[in-house]
């Protein structure tokens, strides 16, 4: 399945729950706004939750040890980030900064599958 195109971009529609990218779907009724039942159900008891705190639609609840979680993968990648500034000063060999880049990539893989992994569990 091909991934959903928000309309007017090439960018591909996602999940408003988990993030994950939401497949095409025909041009027939509503747009999908989740991938599943199950984030359908997370998103209302999030909406309900911010609802009974009086808190904004915007707001976003998190527990501790997911923001814990998501500045140590934010670290990580600045980290990742800076081998690969400093590397480039220092003349790399290919493979040097093919691995400092792989390593890069692999921080940001990371980051991006923070949520969905840790909501799965």
């Amino acid at each position: 399945m091909r991934p959903v195109r928000v309309r007017g971009s090439e960018e591909p529609r996602r999940c408003g729950w988990c993030r994950r990218v939401l497949p095409e779907q025909g041009s027939v009724g509503r747009p999908r706004l989740y991938c599943g039942q199950a984030c359908r159900q997370r998103a209302y008891e999030q909406r309900s939750a911010t609802a009974k705190a009086g808190l904004p639609d915007d707001v976003v609840l998190v527990s501790r040890g997911e923001l814990d979680g998501l500045q140590d993968r934010l670290y990580q990648l600045r980290c990742a980030l800076e081998d690969v500034q400093t590397l480039l000063t220092e003349r790399p060999t290919k493979a040097e900064l093919e691995r400092s880049l792989s390593d890069l990539l692999r921080s940001t893989g990371r980051l991006d599958r923070l949520w969905v992994s840790e909501r799965a569990g």
